[in-house]
């Protein structure tokens, strides 16, 4: 198993249909329960572990979460209100080293059930010719309202992934 990428890198050559934007909109919805549900058990050690040598800490990874959903769920809007908008990219990395990163996973974990009941809520109301609304990111192009859905129900079940294979490595 690659330990950077568990679940591969996101891939999705099909059609976006119906059918797959709901399995991937539950799949966002379900995020939220499914972290916690895999760290309910951890103690602020096990936390404080990288899922890989270079990695980020569970803990980075649900801070990141937050933001990096944030983040889409403002562009979303934005692809949805506007003419092919460009997204401003951040810089995650320097984002994981602020200090709000320090605190308890809990803040994080209840900013993404809120948030996520949110967006999902948006992302059940898209008609077909919402899901063709696109906004350009700088470094990898126009995205597409529907394509950027399963980009992120990957991103979720990603870093997940990262948790639960450390833990189960672990035996945790």
């Amino acid at each position: 198993m690659d330990i950077k990428y568990p679940i591969g890198k996101f891939q999705f050559d099909g059609e976006i249909t119906d059918s797959v934007t709901k399995d991937w909109i539950n799949e966002i919805e379900d995020l939220p329960r499914l972290l916690r549900d895999a760290v309910e058990n951890l103690d602020n050690e096990q936390l404080d572990k990288p899922y890989r040598l270079g990695g980020w800490t569970v803990s980075q990874v649900i801070h990141h979460l937050a933001d990096s959903h944030m983040n889409a769920y403002v562009r979303f809007k934005l692809a949805l209100t506007e003419e092919k908008p460009v997204i401003k990219p951040y810089n995650e990395t320097k984002w994981a080293e602020l200090c709000d990163y320090k605190l308890p996973i809990d803040i994080s974990l209840s900013l993404l059930e809120a948030l996520h009941k949110r967006w999902t809520n948006l992302l059940r109301s898209l008609s077909p010719a919402d899901m063709e609304k696109t906004f350009i990111h700088p470094d990898s192009g126009e995205v597409s309202v529907g394509k950027n859905i399963g980009i992120y129900a990957w991103h979720g079940r990603h870093h997940l992934a990262h948790i639960t294979s450390l833990c189960n490595r672990k035996g945790w």
